[in-house]
């Protein structure tokens, strides 16, 4: 995982130089998670903080819910994205994190997207949602 100031993301492709490689017909060509249930999942852990690559989710968002999204089209930044569902912990956690992991992320992995209309991403971007 690389963190990067700003990102092009292209439709059925999902972000420049992620692992993804692009599907077409993904529903899962970005991710996000919500900064703060970084910290709830870190908590469950008894951690004082995880590092977000830790996820390996695309985006991290904070000050909004991201379950609020569901069945949504939303634009951040130049892209537009829509919410295709829930992004569930895989039994990667357990390793990645340690006994209780994928437990502790239960309800905090973030949503999938898919790509509308590409763009440019940039670090501090705006979430909004279309009209």
């Amino acid at each position: 995982m690389i963190a990067l100031d700003s990102v092009a993301v292209t439709p059925g492709k999902g972000l420049a130089g992620d692992r993804f490689k692009g599907r077409e017909t993904s529903k899962r060509q970005v991710t996000l998670i919500q900064k703060e249930h970084l910290y709830a999942i870190a908590s469950c852990l008894q951690r004082e903080a995880i590092d977000p690559e830790v996820f390996r989710r695309n985006i991290v968002v904070s000050g909004l819910n991201l379950l609020a999204l569901k069945g949504k089209t939303f634009r951040i930044g130049g892209v537009v994205l829509e919410c295709t569902g829930l992004c569930h912990p895989c039994s990667k956690m357990e390793t990645t994190l340690g006994p209780g992991g994928y437990n502790a992320m239960r309800g905090h992995g973030g949503i999938t997207t898919r790509v509308v209309e590409g763009g440019t991403l940039a670090l501090g971007d705006e979430v909004r949602a279309c009209l």
